[in-house]
């Protein structure tokens, strides 16, 4: 091979060479925080509804994704610490839940992006500015449940007409407790409900709860997306029906035994998390991304404990069900 032609192969071996060296590089690791407010067990539904999203979008753990999990098992104190964990790490995004979920990562980082899977009104508990254009490091899926409970406060009148009055299950020291009573009130006033907020301070709580509100003449009881009751949702329905006390509040109370469900689809909220997750780590901004709101509503009714109940629900709420469970 004489030097001419050498020197004329030369280019083409660069180029191959450096094409095999691109197809050695390995396909990069993206490195995800979830801060849980509950534990692992009860949130496994969630998680595996979060895995199955990032994976229909090309996410693999262990090939292309790590998830770092950090639980409060339940207690909201442990939460900063948790979220100072994860900003620690250097993730490349954050995804938690609910209200004391984001603003402990909130507090806990202005840069890492963060995703809330589903959280209260993002706006009024200082996470967004808006909900069109967050405007910081905080984007994701928001329910406004204060105007969602009106709408279950409509409900009780429906099903129970001559309904006086309604006790609203709080967790003590939830932070939007304040701002969700204060919008509440006006809508129980205007349906002639006197609204009574209940404290409840973990699981173990439950039965005690029930024996007060029991013997305190009232009428139905409502719970809405707390994580704690989300996570119990069965035993508070349990507990509800052993008093004879009407349970309603969201979508999953009708099929754990409670009267009147109303609400979003939890789960699918979740999973689409991971929609959000993908377009951050292809280079989106949570500032330019807007927050989502729940549009889609399923009304589900448990006739089988109306008639434990003694219960007759009327025939034009039937007609509107979703879901009537016999």
């Amino acid at each position: 091979m004489d030097r001419r032609t050498f020197i004329g192969m030369l280019p083409g071996a660069l180029t191959a060479a450096a094409g095999v060296a691109l197809a050695q590089q390995p396909a990069r690791i993206y490195r995800i925080g979830f801060l849980g407010i509950l534990s692992a067990a009860q949130y496994a539904s969630r998680v595996a509804a979060f895995r199955s999203g990032l994976r229909d979008l090309g996410y693999v753990e262990g090939k292309n994704l790590i998830i770092e999990f950090r639980w409060a098992d339940g207690d909201e104190s442990r939460l900063p610490e948790l979220a100072a964990e994860l900003v620690a790490l250097n993730v490349d995004v954050i995804v938690t839940h609910a209200t004391a979920g984001g603003i402990a990562v909130k507090r806990a980082t202005t840069t890492i992006p963060i995703v809330m899977a589903v959280t209260g009104d993002a706006v009024a508990a200082g996470l967004a500015a808006s909900l069109s254009r967050p405007g910081g490091n905080v984007t994701g899926s928001t329910i406004l449940i204060p105007e969602l409970n009106v709408k279950r406060l409509e409900l009780v009148k429906i099903a129970l007409p001559h309904a006086d009055r309604v006790a609203l299950l709080v967790h003590q020291g939830s932070p939007s407790n304040d701002l969700m009573l204060r919008l509440m009130a006006s809508g129980a006033q205007s349906l002639q409900l006197e609204l009574l907020s209940v404290a409840v301070t973990d699981p173990g709580a439950f039965d005690s709860v029930f024996s007060r509100i029991g013997e305190a003449n009232i009428d139905a009881v409502l719970v809405y997306e707390e994580p704690m009751f989300v996570a119990n949702v069965r035993a508070v329905a349990d507990v509800a029906v052993g008093r004879r006390l009407p349970l309603f509040g969201f979508e999953e109370i009708a099929d754990a035994g409670g009267l009147i469900g109303y609400g979003v689809d939890l789960i699918e909220m979740i999973r689409h998390a991971a929609v959000f997750v993908d377009k951050i780590l292809k280079g989106a901004k949570p500032a330019d991304m807007p927050f989502e709101q729940a549009s889609k509503f399923k009304l589900a009714i448990n006739l089988r404990t109306a008639k434990a109940l003694g219960l007759t629900i009327p025939k034009d709420l039937l007609l509107r069900a979703d879901e009537v469970i016999q």
